[in-house]
């Protein structure tokens, strides 16, 4: 049966198993980067496919080769760059990544080629991760002048601890699908060519299990994990610090000098 397309296609959906449905990244010109269609479109369709019993698993994955090469910051005009870089960063893409950490069932990613920046980011919205041997991951905002938000931040943290999180976000370098695996990035690795249908596999186990004690299971961690850690003071000022970055000569540098495929010039400010 052929995938509905959401967002004039950039977003299919379909179901490949009973109970599964799957939600496919689908821009494989753009390498998949996340604009605002893609990721509206992600936030309407996840409460979609909360449907009673009939989905009780779901899978996200991306077209072709690679997974998504995160934010779409190619289009940025010079005129109006911090409006439209703190606008992609900020509304479209928490309400995104948020209806897919939201979803009340379990939630398969499926990783091949690169998952990189908010991509990466959004397969921690995902419960479980199962990534194609070949596949990089990584996190590029230290070469880009760019301050990550402190949601993201923690959800990291959350994944893999302090020490790893600074290494991802200070060094910028991109791990090996091994090395993810080692640190909890993901959960499972297979060969390239197996993506897909282990992915469907997985989730066809997930959804095989009863489902009260899929949902009560996901939702009873969830919580445990979710308790308050900032002050509002805290997370105001964390929010302003964010906010200041769209306004530095440095992410304007970075962005353009990766658009060039160059080495930044960085002035500090």
């Amino acid at each position: 049966m052929k995938p509905d397309e959401l967002a004039g296609g950039k977003l299919l959906l379909d179901e490949p198993a009973e109970a599964v449905a799957r939600l496919t990244l689908n821009r494989p010109d753009a390498r998949n980067a996340l604009d605002h269609e893609t990721l509206d479109a992600l936030a309407e369709a996840m409460p979609t496919l909360d449907r009673g019993i009939e989905i009780r698993c779901v899978i996200l994955t991306g077209a072709g080769p690679i997974f998504s090469a995160g934010y779409d910051i190619g289009g940025f005009s010079d005129d109006a760059f911090e409006t439209e870089a703190e606008s992609l960063v900020a509304h479209p893409f928490a309400r995104g990544l948020d209806a897919v950490a939201a979803h009340p069932w379990p939630v398969v990613c499926g990783i091949s080629g690169h998952a990189l920046g908010g991509a990466l980011e959004l397969t921690l919205c995902c419960d479980l991760r199962i990534c194609a041997r070949s596949a990089k991951l990584g996190m590029p905002p230290a070469k880009l002048g760019l301050i990550y938000g402190h949601t993201g931040l923690q959800r990291f943290i959350d994944a893999i601890g302090v020490p790893r999180t600074k290494e991802l976000f200070l060094t910028g370098d991109n791990l090996s699908a091994e090395r993810a695996q080692e640190i909890g990035l993901v959960n499972r690795l297979v060969d390239d060519d197996d993506l897909a249908g282990s992915a469907v596999e997985l989730a066809a186990e997930v959804a095989a299990n009863a489902p009260l004690s899929l949902r009560g299971n996901k939702h009873a961690i969830d919580t445990l994990n979710s308790y308050a850690r900032l002050t509002e003071e805290q997370e105001r000022e964390l929010i302003e610090l964010r906010e200041s970055c769209f306004r530095s000569e440095d992410f304007r540098e970075g962005i353009s000098a990766f658009a060039q495929r160059r080495k930044p010039v960085w002035k500090g400010r």
